[in-house]
C-alpha cells in the first residue's frame, strides 16, 4: 500500500460505527448539532440552575446576541430540552426552564466542563507545541 493511499477497507454495516456511510442514522448527529454549539451548551449550562428570564440568560452568556438567544432557545424548545412558558400579565412575562430531558443533559455537560478544566493546561500546552513544530499551518 503506497503513503498516498486513502482508501477505506469496507466492513459490515453492522460492525460501523454510528453515523458511517453505511449505517442507518442512530441520531447521535441530530443531538450533535444541537448540544456541540457553545450557545446551547451555555443555555443549558445556565438553565441547570433553574428558570431563567430571557434577559437573565442574556446577561449571565457574555457575548451572546439577541438574536442568537432567541434562535437558540427555539432551538432547544423545538428539541424538547427547554420549556417556554409564558405567564398572562402587562407586560406578559415569559421563563425559560429544562424539560426532563434536558435536565438529564446536565451531569454529561458537566462532566464535559470539568474534564476541560483539569486538560486546559495540557491542551493548550499541546497548541503551542503544534504551532511551533508547524509554523504557517493556522488551523484555528
Amino acid at each position: 500500500m503506497s503513503p498516498t493511499h486513502t482508501g477505506v477497507t469496507a466492513t459490515p454495516a453492522a460492525l460501523e460505527p454510528c453515523g458511517g456511510e453505511d449505517h442507518p442514522d442512530c441520531g447521535i448527529r441530530d443531538v450533535l448539532d444541537r448540544i456541540g454549539d457553545k450557545w446551547s451548551v451555555l443555555v443549558i449550562v445556565e438553565l441547570a440552575g433553574g428558570p431563567r428570564r430571557f434577559r437573565e440568560l442574556q446577561r449571565a452568556i457574555e457575548g451572546i446576541s439577541q438574536r442568537m438567544l432567541t434562535l437558540t432557545v427555539r432551538r432547544l424548545e423545538r428539541d424538547g430540552l427547554v420549556l417556554r412558558t409564558v405567564y398572562p400579565t402587562v407586560p406578559a412575562r415569559v421563563d425559560y426552564r429544562l424539560t426532563g430531558t434536558g435536565a438529564g443533559l446536565t451531569h454529561l455537560v458537566k462532566a464535559l466542563a470539568d474534564w476541560s478544566l483539569s486538560h486546559r493546561t495540557a491542551i493548550a500546552e499541546a497548541r503551542e507545541a503544534y504551532d511551533r513544530a508547524h509554523p504557517g499551518h493556522d488551523i484555528r
